[in-house]
């Protein structure tokens, strides 16, 4: 934690390598882009709470993925904004640590929110007269409470393993939050161990929950190949479509940036991929669930056409 013999007390993050005029647009496109986010996901959250026909094990991980989404975001995208705002921002370096937490957290839990949706499309699909019972209100709780779990161990590992390194090549971190990669690049000392525990940790989360997903994928599709009507093959599967490109879109980008070497000097890349996962996927999650799903349509409708009620009264 030293620079040139000095004990490091901030970071500098660097942001984005532009001029300052294409900050200024950057910074008012991902300022429209955060109130969006905000707004779609917290618009779902209460969409999934006022509708009664939403109250289903489905739509209660839809509301946590939505909370994920706001609050990883938020995690990022502020700080984001202010870099872009100054064209490099000092961060304390518990801020730092303290960022690079839950960011972690909120990332991670989010990887086995979207194996336990998984999960749950497996029970409705393929054990259908026994969803109600298997995904009572204390299943769907503790499953949520296990992905929290996992992802904490994940957490404190990583972040011990980051915040134990020592700091003296530089304070200025090349990119727009405190991320593991550009981190490692500023350490002084040898980064292997850390670089193997954190990449091993990564690849369990990630693998893990792709396993699940993955098997409980194999038995939707066979239980889908067995309904004897073209039209019921489709709509089962169309249950499935929405969880399906989610799971594309985020673990796509976290293979790209957590399963492979972290030294690589790729971090030009990595602002871009990091980019999509903490501003395009929380933008894209509310659109994909609305547009594919038949009951939020409706709940929307049924609610916008009770705002015109209430207005002309």
């Amino acid at each position: 934690m030293e620079e040139n013999g000095t004990v490091v007390k901030e970071f500098v993050l660097t942001g984005f390598t532009v001029g300052a005029e294409v900050q200024m647009v950057l910074f008012f496109i991902f300022l429209s882009l955060y109130l969006i986010i905000l707004g779609g996901n917290l618009g779902m959250i209460f969409l999934i709470q006022r509708d009664t026909r939403l109250q289903t094990p489905m739509y209660f991980f839809l509301s946590h993925l939505s909370f994920l989404d706001v609050c990883y975001s938020s995690v990022i995208i502020p700080q984001m904004l202010e870099t872009l705002k100054t064209g490099g921002t000092p961060i304390t370096y518990e801020r730092c640590a303290t960022q690079f937490f839950f960011f972690t957290l909120y990332a991670s839990t989010e990887c086995f929110l979207l194996a336990v949706m998984a999960y749950d499309r497996y029970v409705a699909v393929c054990n259908p007269l026994l969803y109600v019972t298997a995904m009572t209100p204390q299943t769907r709780l503790g499953l949520v409470m296990g992905a929290y779990s996992g992802a904490m161990v994940n957490t404190m590992v990583r972040t011990g393993i980051t915040f134990s390194l020592s700091f003296c090549k530089s304070n200025q971190v090349d990119f727009f939050f405190c991320d593991l990669p550009p981190l490692l690049k500023l350490s002084c000392t040898e980064t292997g161990l850390q670089e193997l525990v954190a990449s091993l940790f990564a690849f369990v989360v990630i693998m893990t929950s792709i396993s699940i997903i993955l098997i409980s994928y194999l038995f939707i599709i066979r239980a889908i190949l067995r309904i004897p009507s073209v039209g019921g093959r489709a709509k089962t599967f169309s249950t499935c479509v929405s969880h399906m490109t989610a799971v594309a879109l985020f673990f796509g980008t976290l293979i790209f940036m957590y399963l492979r070497g972290y030294m690589d000097d790729t971090l030009e890349k990595d602002k871009i991929v990091s980019v999509f996962y903490t501003v395009a996927i929380p933008l894209l999650n509310p659109i994909i669930y609305s547009l594919r799903n038949k009951e939020v349509k409706e709940a929307l409708k049924k609610l916008f056409n009770r705002m015109k009620i209430s207005q002309t009264v």
